[in-house]
């Protein structure tokens, strides 16, 4: 009875233990815990066309880039400078990370929404043709 009731603590225990890792792993991805790649205004790459590119986190820091770039969109631009990561689909790439912070719907309700000039873009990133004359922003929201 003893050895019954002990296998069962050491059970419960592991499964405590278990939940608990798995919540503060949950707690650290929306927390914020992620660090930004760039945590003040900067300009990055390399070509002949120069943008702006706003940043804007949930916590509504503002980071400015000006990106100096060849490529033709933005999704070009900014992937080639590591400012946005994401996950193809049949609409495009979703854009998933922006300055090294996760903004994931399907987790928290939370997403990554793109600004052109400061109106909603009617078009994914992928289908965006760069005009050095526009700011482009992305906001994170939920």
């Amino acid at each position: 009875m003893k050895q019954i009731l002990k296998s069962v603590s050491v059970i419960v225990l592991v499964v405590i233990m278990s939940c608990m890792t798995l919540i503060s792993c949950k707690d650290k991805a929306q927390s914020g815990e992620e660090k930004m790649l760039y945590t003040e205004d900067t300009t990055l790459g390399e070509g002949k066309v120069q943008f702006t590119f706003v940043c804007e986190h949930i916590d509504g820091t503002k980071i400015t880039f000006k990106i100096n770039t060849d490529k033709t969109t933005l999704s070009e631009a900014l992937k080639d400078v590591n400012l946005i990561e994401g996950e193809d689909s049949q609409y495009g790439l979703y854009v998933k990370k922006v300055n090294g912070i996760t903004q994931d719907y399907d987790i928290d309700g939370s997403y990554w929404a793109l600004y052109i000039d400061g109106e909603y873009a009617q078009t994914g990133v992928d289908f965006i043709t760069i005009d050095p004359a526009k700011t482009y922003t992305f906001k994170a929201e939920k």
